[in-house]
């Protein structure tokens, strides 16, 4: 899934078990295979050298982003790993893979198509999110995932994850697209059910093409959602909801969810686009002499930087962070991602979005600098805590 070019994620219950965020680093990674999807989506798969191992470990649902330079431009976009992660003896991963789908005049996606090739070295950011279940024991458990388009990412990973897990969960998929031809991973997902046949039940809702049950003939639209919660999925049966699209369609899943009685913590959600252009450098702000600013100190790596920004600029915390230190993570700049994560230590700001940040973490002081205006004279955060 294209996050931000994708998302991310669910505001979850803060005593549920979250994976740990860790710093987000870039190293370089080797392509292995680039193999089509569809017409318009390649998988894309890296090799974790031996030295790099620990620094990929990850955990099913979460994204890595990827790193290049394109036409002179650096380019950013994040990206789901789509495969259950595969271990070495010591338990450290092998390899990475991730899905592209082409946008419309994307850059980085039209290229993955057209040019990219096993050989090829990009930098790769190390896992982050916490788009993935908090169930610490599968047995017995029903877990649903509902999709649309390259949004069956990392559904992908969390179904081969719940069902091999266990002998006795469930894994339910609502993948909504427009007809047969765009489904991405219809082959592994007819391997995945011929190795589980009771377990995996999938439903394909096709909005350009007839299907021979009615219900999942059309745009997957209030009605027919909730045609689909009375007879197909009842949500009394299911333990769990992982929920990947556009923003449109997350919050319609959300809403019918939140009126049938299913509780916020059992529903995690992930966006692929939020409709902003990702940002690809900081747009430069000139200080003019005598107009108010704001001081904004930066600790990063260990090492403080101080900038100066002024008031009717009305920049990021990010951008601010990268004119001195462009080496500031961030992947989305869409408050999706949650990689530009950091603390306020001193001051205070406003977030325009978050799609990332969980309630516990807002209330202990961190935000996405991607998304936050400093509301006070001088401001400190700490990229490190």
């Amino acid at each position: 899934m294209s996050l931000f070019a994708s998302a991310q994620v669910s505001p979850a219950a803060s005593a549920r078990p979250q994976p740990a965020r860790t710093r987000a680093r870039f190293h370089t990674l080797t392509v292995e295979d680039v193999r089509p999807l569809t017409d318009d989506a390649v998988e894309v798969t890296f090799t974790v050298p031996a030295e790099l191992a620990h620094d990929y470990d990850h955990l099913p649902g979460q994204y890595v982003a990827l790193r290049t330079v394109l036409d002179g431009v650096e380019v950013r976009r994040s990206y789901s790993l789509c495969r259950a992660p595969e271990h070495r003896d010591d338990g450290t991963p092998t390899r990475l893979s991730v899905a592209v789908k082409r946008d419309e005049g994307g850059l980085f996606s039209t290229w993955a198509q057209t040019g990219l090739k096993p050989g090829f070295e990009i930098d790769v950011m190390s896992p982050q999110g916490t788009f993935t279940s908090g169930l610490a024991d599968l047995d017995h458990r029903h877990v649903v995932g509902i999709a649309a388009g390259s949004g069956i990412t990392p559904l992908m990973s969390l179904a081969q994850t719940v069902l091999s897990r266990s002998d006795t969960s469930r894994f339910t998929l609502l993948y909504t697209n427009r007809s047969t031809l765009d489904v991405m991973f219809l082959e592994d997902l007819a391997d995945l059910k011929d190795r589980y046949p009771t377990r995996l039940v999938l439903h394909h809702v096709l909005s350009r093409e007839q299907r021979t049950a009615p219900v999942l003939s059309g745009r997957l639209d209030e009605e027919r959602l909730r045609l689909i919660f009375r007879t197909l999925i009842l949500p009394a049966d299911v333990d769990e909801w992982f929920l990947c699209g556009p923003l449109a369609l997350v919050d319609l899943c959300r809403e019918v969810l939140a009126g049938l009685g299913v509780e916020r913590d059992r529903i995690r959600f992930e966006l692929f686009t939020t409709g902003e252009e990702p940002l690809r450098a900081a747009r430069p702000v000139e200080v003019r002499e005598g107009e108010k600013t704001v001081q904004i100190e930066v600790t990063l790596d260990g090492v403080s930087s101080t900038v100066q920004s002024p008031v009717d600029a009305h920049e990021s915390v990010l951008n601010a962070a990268l004119r001195v230190r462009p080496d500031a993570p961030f992947a989305c700049a869409g408050g999706v991602c949650g990689t530009c994560r950091a603390r306020v230590i001193e001051g205070s700001v406003t977030m325009t979005e978050n799609y990332a940040l969980e309630p516990d973490e807002i209330s202990r002081g961190f935000v996405l600098t991607c998304q936050s205006h400093p509301t006070s004279d001088r401001l400190v955060v700490d990229y490190d805590v």
